[in-house]
């Protein structure tokens, strides 16, 4: 009776992680982009298309300009700590979404551990992190699907605090 009982179904994991690495063009730098992501992960990316022409940056509809590659399970969890590492366990805020998600943005590869090789040269990469609780399946699943409770949806207070005890992250309020 010394410790009161944790609710398992209401623990916090991460469901998955999303690299994207957008070049903003087709051609050979988004498949040495292609090849970071999969040097990194170990899995094959997917390519993005452009949803409609911007003259401006030179790019048209339906051209290949981004990569992304989803990793679940360990390996999410490993890439995800090496990427906070890069940014020393610092998100803002802003970083954290109302449903419970976060993302960032690193500037190099490099700093994740990769060797650095000038043929392939330096790119930046988003990191989305979906968190999820035990249970949530029953909004996905084909038969007798079903909503998830409101109490049992993950709020930006619930990734916030998540983040701090899984990682003793720090959480600013606002860019420096």
């Amino acid at each position: 009776m010394s410790e009161a009982k944790v609710n398992p179904m209401r623990k916090i994991k991460v469901d998955k992680l999303i690299l994207n690495c957008c070049v903003g063009e087709s051609g050979d730098r988004l498949t040495r982009a292609a090849r970071v992501l999969e040097q990194l992960t170990g899995q094959q990316p997917v390519y993005s298309k452009a949803r409609y022409t911007l003259r401006s940056f030179g790019i048209r509809r339906n051209e290949k300009i981004a990569v992304h590659v989803t990793v679940r399970g360990e390996k999410a969890l490993e890439i995800l700590e090496r990427g906070l590492k890069v940014k020393e366990y610092e998100l803002l805020q802003q970083n954290f979404s109302d449903t419970g998600n976060f993302g960032f943005g690193i500037n190099e590869h490099i700093d994740l551990g990769i060797k650095y090789d000038p043929t392939t040269g330096i790119y930046g990469m988003d990191f989305f992190v979906c968190l999820t609780r035990p249970g949530a399946r029953v909004a996905k699943r084909k038969a007798r699907q079903t909503r998830v409770g409101f109490n049992h949806k993950i709020t930006k207070d619930d990734a916030i605090k998540w983040f701090q005890d899984k990682f003793e992250g720090v959480v600013l309020a606002k860019a420096i």
